[in-house]
């Protein structure tokens, strides 16, 4: 779905939502997690999901599981809720399968998207998507990867190999 669609399908969303609720991740937080040594990125996506779910209180969740190990994510998302009933119904690309999971989904996406461009306007630079796969944001790294450090997860591969090629002398620096 391209952006603009997503876009004009954001504010019809919320409106039809009964509830709703969108947890904002800084890298600060991804790195300090990572760094914690006993999460990865799927325990941390767990902790925010039982945020949203807390706060909003349903007798029943269906979710888009990041986790090969749909099982082992449940029990650990479960950990975290207050309300240990709750009925999860967890499953890979539920956002394919289930109205409500792709509509959230969209929540997600547009949300990030908005926040993205925040930080385009904060620095004037438009460094493109904010993904790998982003010619404009590669070469944003490369170019800006000190210049910039609080927008970046310090524990992102692509900004590590970054740094580590930044910090390797080349035969001709001898």
């Amino acid at each position: 779905m391209s952006p603009k669609r997503r876009e004009a399908l954001f504010e019809q969303i919320k409106n039809v939502a009964e509830s709703y609720k969108l947890v904002i991740v800084s890298p600060q937080d991804v790195d300090a997690a990572l760094s914690a040594g006993h999460l990865n990125l799927n325990k941390l996506e767990a902790q925010k999901m039982a945020v949203a779910i807390n706060e909003l209180k349903p007798d029943k969740v269906i979710l888009d599981c990041p986790s090969t190990n749909i099982k082992q994510f449940v029990s650990y998302l479960r950990r975290h809720l207050v309300n240990k009933k709750v009925k999860i119904a967890a499953e890979h690309k539920a956002d394919v399968k289930y109205l409500v999971v792709g509509a959230a989904s969209i929540l997600a996406k547009v949300t990030r998207d908005r926040e993205i461009e925040k930080i385009k306007k904060k620095i004037g630079i438009d460094f493109g998507s904010g993904y790998t796969s982003d010619e404009r944001t590669v070469e944003f790294l490369k170019k800006y990867w000190d210049k910039y450090p609080s927008i970046f997860r310090k524990k992102w591969i692509s900004y590590e190999k970054v740094v580590k090629s930044k910090g390797q002398k080349k035969l001709g620096d001898f």
